[in-house]
């Protein structure tokens, strides 16, 4: 028998198509698409996007909310052998210039939504609206032959330590990134998933949205989050699952309607991206909801590890267990691979979900792997004896105080569990006696003062974890994927206490 010419990604439409082409792919307001019309679709876009130039290895850049269109292009353009593109519509013309030039988009697909922000972004690739897409006049179906190891996805990371670089996604990466989600948790042909995450980010595509689409149930593309809209639609549409970053499962249970809201038809929601508190998983397990955290990053495509449905309930905050085809190590303080274990380390990854490297920028990419196969996370987590895994802090976020290792998100842990904290974040700032002592900036939700935060931390930590400096702030500079933005706090820290 021979096998598949062409099994990355760009074929998914098609080959779904065969399987059940009358079952709904997406969903958007009015508008549904079964697989045969997607697959349809695709084929059309793919001709369009060859007619415009478009070959093999080009990249398409696309800029817009959440929007059926997203797929299409992802799908068109992997199917032309090029490298899709998805930027954050959150950021400036400024931003969004310098990652147009960076990647050498030859053409950028943008919706209406984008029309000012693409017009302030300065020198451009050829154009093209969403809008214009079916006007254009479609040239002959693409050609080319796409292999798992060909690129697929270029997705910039988050830039929370300076200017943002490329992950390089291959076909392979996404799809058996798809089947680690497969093999952790179930999703049905009949399930029906939001796609709340943007789609710029890997916790947006990669997690529920395309292992949904692989086993041939519908996604709904929602353009803005909205927590009441949400709430309202898992109701009225029967939701089964989606994936999010903490902020959106806070924002949703701090919602007026959550109290009310029928959740039952929910069999998995998946969150990443960032801790999330411990209240705020509580809050979703004691609704009866299927939370499940998943570990990973950009560069894993992103999944690492995740909880289980039977394991969660004891274990809400942890990452989980590693996924199927997904190995982990430690960094050992010779610099050579060891096992996981108790003591914290920063945690190696390998695997085929693993990325290629990063966009045009070889150095950096052979600095990030040991021994030339396990990917640096950058991360500090610990193995409990049962195997479950705990992220305990960013290698670069850690602070040295007086020769001791200060883990930041173990101080914000203790901070947030007073119920009258939202959030807090914790970094370092210079200091004469102890070389780097902690600043924590907390955002509270109701009073609290000084003397009563200061008590809880020195009953819950050690002494020198404790920070010297507690400042209360009306809200945490965050970036568009909801991560705290470290550098910024750093700099105001050090303009205010370096010294002090």
């Amino acid at each position: 028998m021979i096998g598949p010419a062409n099994p990355g990604v760009g074929s998914w439409p098609a080959r779904r198509a065969r399987i059940s082409p009358h079952r709904t792919a997406l969903v958007q307001a009015n508008r549904t698409l079964t697989y045969a019309e997607l697959a349809h679709r695709v084929d059309r876009l793919a001709a369009v996007l060859t007619g415009l130039g478009v070959r093999r290895g080009d990249r398409v850049a696309y800029l817009g909310v959440n929007d059926v269109s997203v797929f299409e292009t992802l799908f068109a353009t992997a199917l032309c052998g090029a490298i899709f593109v998805p930027l954050n519509y959150r950021l400036s013309g400024a931003e969004i210039g310098y990652m147009l030039a960076d990647c050498g988009a030859s053409l950028l697909v943008h919706s209406a939504d984008a029309d000012e922000l693409v017009a302030s972004s300065g020198p451009l690739p050829r154009v093209l609206r969403t809008a214009d897409l079916d006007a254009e006049t479609a040239g002959e179906p693409p050609s080319a032959e796409v292999t798992l190891d060909d690129p697929c996805l270029l997705l910039y990371t988050s830039g929370t330590t300076g200017k943002p670089k490329a992950a390089v996604l291959t076909h392979g990466n996404l799809t058996w990134n798809t089947v680690n989600q497969l093999a952790h948790f179930d999703v049905l042909s009949t399930d029906r998933a939001l796609c709340i995450a943007p789609l710029f980010h890997c916790v947006g595509l990669g997690q529920i949205t395309l292992p949904t689409l692989f086993k041939g149930g519908s996604v709904e593309p929602v353009a803005r989050f909205d927590p009441g809209v949400i709430l309202a639609r898992i109701s009225e549409a029967r939701i089964t699952g989606f994936s999010a970053v903490p902020t959106m499962l806070q924002m949703m249970c701090q919602a007026s309607a959550w109290d009310t809201t029928d959740l039952s038809s929910l069999t998995c929601v998946l969150y990443g991206g960032s801790p999330v508190q411990e209240r705020v998983a509580r809050a979703w397990l004691d609704r009866g909801v299927r939370l499940l955290q998943g570990y990973g990053m950009t560069e894993a495509s992103p999944g690492v590890s995740m909880g289980t449905h039977e394991g969660t309930p004891a274990h809400p905050v942890s990452a989980g267990v590693p996924h199927f085809f997904t190995d982990v190590a430690a960094l050992g303080l010779d610099e050579r691979v060891a096992p996981l274990g108790t003591q914290p380390a920063e945690l190696l990854v390998r695997g085929p979900n693993v990325f290629a490297g990063y966009w045009n920028r070889p150095q950096e990419s052979r600095d990030s792997f040991v021994d030339d196969e396990w990917f640096r996370t950058g991360d500090v987590v610990r193995v409990d004896d049962d195997g479950w895994t705990y992220v305990v802090d960013r290698v670069k976020d850690m602070i040295i105080s007086g020769g001791e290792n200060v883990y930041p998100a173990e101080v914000e842990a203790v901070v947030v569990q007073l119920d009258e904290v939202e959030s807090c974040a914790v970094v370092g700032v210079p200091d004469e006696r102890w070389g780097e002592v902690g600043v924590a900036y907390v955002v509270v939700r109701t009073d609290l003062d000084e003397d009563t935060l200061r008590k809880h931390l020195e009953a819950n930590l050690a002494r020198y974890k404790v920070p010297k400096h507690l400042v209360f702030v009306d809200a945490l500079p965050r970036n568009a994927t909801g991560k705290v933005r470290r550098v910024e706090l750093r700099a105001r820290a050090a303009a205010t206490f370096a010294g002090n």
